[in-house]
């Protein structure tokens, strides 16, 4: 069925973006940590905020908010098979979760951390991003298909609505953050000796990247 066929598609397109993410991320901070033998209390701090947010940001895809609740009314008897699928997402998340917990206690713990210490954060933040991957993964081979034979027939137009109703409140609240530009003065020529390039930027709306990873530094913006 087309209507299957184009929610699925938009589900990988979704789970490719939140897997350049987690990509993003930890190649960001394993060249942190490769750059630092000792890591301050603000960088663990700001390694558990971003591994949190890229854990509860999991709650908002289309898959948890759509996808699987479809699945257990399609299937309202005690299936093994989905029940056994989803049991072991879960246990996935949990993996994710534990992680982040060891990186919360560190940053709790000390107000500096040692060469070894951030060896177990690389570690930690290496299974976060392989527990996630892995869900993605799963999800992708096993989930979608097993999708397909359970769900039937109106079932999947009333998931395209849901879809193309949660694009169009994106959207909305997207155009309700944008800011209106304001008026700039002409920028004179520079003068002899400035640099032509260095005109000022500011007032430009953010890009799609930044929307999707607001915070993220620049350098991992860049790179994901």
């Amino acid at each position: 069925m087309l209507t299957a066929t184009y929610i699925l598609v938009s589900l990988s397109v979704e789970q490719a973006s939140i897997r350049m993410s987690l990509l993003a991320f930890q190649k960001y901070m394993q060249v942190q940590l490769r750059q630092q033998s000792r890591l301050s209390l603000a960088q663990l701090q700001y390694a558990g905020d971003w591994l949190n947010r890229l854990y509860q940001g999991g709650y908002w895809r289309k898959v948890e908010m759509y996808l699987i609740p479809a699945m257990r009314q399609a299937t309202p008897h005690a299936d093994g098979l989905l029940n056994g699928l989803l049991d072991e997402l879960n246990g996935l998340n949990h993996a994710a979760l534990e992680s982040i917990n060891v990186v919360q206690q560190r940053a709790g713990a000390t107000l500096d951390c040692s060469e070894q210490q951030s060896e177990q954060l690389c570690a930690a933040i290496d299974a976060f991003c392989t527990a996630l991957l892995q869900r993605l993964e799963k999800e992708e081979r096993e989930l979608f298909a097993l999708a397909r034979k359970v769900i039937v027939g109106e079932a999947w137009f009333a998931i395209a609505y849901q879809f193309l109703a949660h694009d169009a409140q994106v959207r909305e609240a997207r155009r309700g953050r944008a800011q209106v530009l304001p008026f700039i003065l002409p920028v004179p020529v520079p003068a002899s000796g400035t640099p032509g390039g260095a005109i000022a930027t500011t007032g430009i709306a953010r890009t799609s990247a930044e929307d999707a990873l607001p915070g993220m530094p620049p350098s991992l913006l860049a790179q994901a």
